[in-house]
């Protein structure tokens, strides 16, 4: 089921300028708009311009097994077979990627079964790197929300609320503080909130949350409470999202690129921010 009030942020045309005035999104999402008693008529946004939020996906890119999460093998060559083409060996939860509800849920969609409407949605960018500079482990929290409440007023229904900690630039900078693993194996790293998480759900009417570190849950974390209460609620999370220091603390517009693949708990995204 839809998150409550998601639809809100349906919108009939993304505009660049005046360029896409007369684009419109696609059917399934008129379709549901419609659906939708009450609501006359869906937010038009404009934009000027659109952030990359997304990590280049490579082997290297940090992973919690350490194992590689994507490996390519040429099929076809250029020179030798007109044309070229790979094979990808790829793990779901790679690089900028989506936790889809079945991820932490016995009967939570799957990516294919994600609406498309869900994958567009305001942005609200909540900053708490300065904290996290001095605590590795910080937990996004209750007041953190408060805060930015009390500067952008009430998050907007069907929103996208994102943590930037900082983390997103040691992604490929300095993999090994990202991942943060200590002598004793335990990883160091920002996350949400468990009671963050509950009060997102129970007082805001919120699409997805968003990290720029590997986890929804710190590195510490050996119960991923924060995924268990989010992901089964039909909700998902975006995790090792990139430049969020470059993104507004509200009014842009999140537009998340799933492949629609059936059964899969997740996939890696690429990520705009519409501004």
């Amino acid at each position: 089921m839809c998150v409550p009030g998601c639809m809100d942020i349906v919108h009939t045309r993304l505009t660049r300028r005046g360029f896409f005035r007369r684009a419109s999104l696609a059917a399934a999402g008129a379709s549901a708009l419609a659906a939708m008693p009450g609501l006359a008529q869906a937010e038009q946004v404009r934009f000027s311009s659109a952030l990359d939020l997304t990590h280049t996906l490579t082997p290297d890119f940090p992973t919690f097994t350490g194992k590689p999460g994507i490996e390519m093998e040429h099929l076809a060559e250029l020179r030798k077979d007109g044309y070229n083409m790979n094979a990808w060996r790829l793990v779901e939860h790679s690089g900028t990627h989506l936790d889809a509800p079945i991820h932490f849920s016995e009967a939570g969609k799957d990516v294919a079964g994600i609406e498309a409407a869900m994958l567009i949605a305001p942005l609200a960018v909540i900053d708490v790197s300065a904290k996290a500079e001095q605590d590795p482990d910080y937990l996004l929290s209750r007041a953190d929300l408060a805060s930015w409440e009390a500067k952008h007023g009430t998050l907007p229904n069907g929103c996208c609320v994102a943590m930037h900690s900082g983390w997103g630039r040691l992604a490929t900078a300095d993999p090994a503080r990202f991942i943060g693993r200590d002598v004793n194996g335990t990883m160091h790293f920002p996350g949400v909130a468990p009671e963050a998480a509950d009060w997102l759900l129970k007082e805001r009417q919120v699409a997805g949350l968003a990290v720029d570190t590997l986890s929804l849950d710190n590195g510490p974390s050996a119960d991923f409470k924060t995924h268990y209460l989010w992901l089964p609620s039909g909700r998902w999370g975006l995790e090792n999202v990139a430049n969020l220091d470059q993104a507004p603390a509200a009014g842009a517009t999140l537009v998340v690129g799933l492949p629609k693949v059936k059964d899969a708990t997740g996939a890696p995204v690429r990520l705009f921010a519409l501004m």
